[in-house]
């Protein structure tokens, strides 16, 4: 596969998607106060924090994420292998290695449920939208 196969603007909105989804998963409305809890965090630490480096960085991150997906997906993805191969990399690849990770860290549960399971979500719908537009 050649990288200028790729659709480079449905991997943004990709990458645009794991952003969103990301906003409302660590927000009050679901998770923010039990990841701040497990993590050692109050609303003061979070207010000094550089949230254009945060933010931006995240970003970024997430269009590789996205950039690399696509390129594993190739150039026959439908819906069904985009959204399989996204739980397979979350499962398999991101939440089994911070699972690892976590161990060592002796990190609880929760906040491997809640950190692991944004990212399973993330591929499987980054998965889905690279798989149906081509």
């Amino acid at each position: 596969m050649e990288i200028s196969s790729l659709n480079f603007f449905a991997i943004f909105v990709a990458a645009l998607s794991a952003f969103l989804i990301g906003g409302l998963w660590y927000s009050p409305v679901m998770f923010s106060k039990i990841w701040m809890k497990e993590n050692g965090f109050n609303e003061e630490d979070l207010k000094g924090a550089n949230m254009l480096a945060i933010f931006g960085g995240s970003f970024v991150l997430e269009f590789v994420m996205a950039f690399n997906l696509a390129a594993f997906l190739g150039d026959t993805a439908d819906l069904i292998w985009g959204i399989t191969a996204g739980a397979l990399a979350g499962i398999g690849w991101v939440a089994a290695s911070t699972g690892v990770t976590y161990l060592f860290e002796r990190k609880s549960m929760k906040l491997f449920l809640i950190n692991a399971g944004y990212h399973v979500i993330v591929f499987v719908v980054m998965g889905a939208i690279l798989g149906v537009w081509k």
